[in-house]
């Protein structure tokens, strides 16, 4: 069986110790691809190096996270993320990951919001698809998804959390939903309605080394632990594991035209 984890900082500080031996274990867990998500200009070298290592394995994602938007350097950041697109637009599989997070600071919706925008209609130029971060911030996420709708716009709600019609609207905007070690928390809530939403529209994610599932929450997460999510969806949607890691590694496949 293969897998994809579609969200993974492979690249983060977490794994400084032993970045080669988590590879391995993903490897041998059977999770063949990593997509890497980019976080800010500090994140681009770590990730480059990655992909310089495992070619075969690792895919890159350009973009500015909404935390790291800051009124005194977000314009700058945009500048970045533009022109790595241009100068290497075979390089990257995403722009991402992008959107908003309220969580942390409120007072610059306005200048995330514009960054999404902007990232929007970079992923649109080059034909990409965008993973999109939303932490508290469904509706101004929505908001600007509203505005930029189209066709050539898709890509991965990543980290799915919200509510059935929350599922539904983002859905509805051409996303398909990242999903997690949330779903094996016993509060994680998107386990008493996913079986609602087909299959189709799922696909798999870590967010290493964040939000470890069970039983492993609370400590570092890693690739390899994917199966423990899929092996969760065997029970929700009442089937095989092969058809979890089929189902939603095509999907995977579909949104990641770019492989390389």
């Amino acid at each position: 069986m293969k897998f994809i984890d579609t969200h993974t900082h492979l690249y983060s500080e977490a794994f400084a110790e032993d970045r080669d031996q988590a590879m391995q274990r993903a490897l041998d867990a059977g999770v063949e691809k990593l997509y890497l998500p980019a976080i800010d200009t500090n994140s681009t070298e770590a990730m480059y190096e990655l992909k310089n290592k495992y070619p075969a394995h690792i895919g890159l994602m350009a973009g500015l996270h909404p935390t790291s938007v800051k009124p005194e350097s977000y314009k700058a950041e945009l500048d970045f993320v533009a022109n790595e697109l241009k100068e290497k637009p075979d390089t990257f599989c995403a722009v991402g990951e992008i959107g908003v997070d309220l969580y942390w600071d409120k007072t610059n919706l306005n200048i995330q919001q514009e960054a999404f925008r902007a990232q929007i209609k970079l992923a649109k130029q080059y034909k990409l698809p965008i993973v999109i971060h939303c932490r508290d911030a469904f509706d101004e996420v929505f908001e600007v998804l509203e505005e930029e709708k189209s066709d050539d716009l898709y890509g991965i709600f990543h980290c799915f959390t919200g509510t059935l019609a929350q599922a539904e609207k983002a859905i509805s905007y051409n996303m398909k939903l990242g999903i997690g070690g949330v779903l094996t928390f016993k509060n994680g809530k998107i386990d008493k309605f996913l079986a609602e939403i087909p299959l189709t529209h799922i696909v798999l994610e870590t967010d290493a080394p964040y939000l470890a599932p069970t039983p492993y929450r609370g400590k570092r997460n890693e690739s390899s632990y994917l199966v423990l999510v899929a092996e969760k969806l065997t029970s929700i949607y009442q089937t095989t594991l092969a058809e979890i890691a089929n189902t939603t590694t095509q999907t995977a496949q579909e949104i990641f035209k770019n492989l390389n």
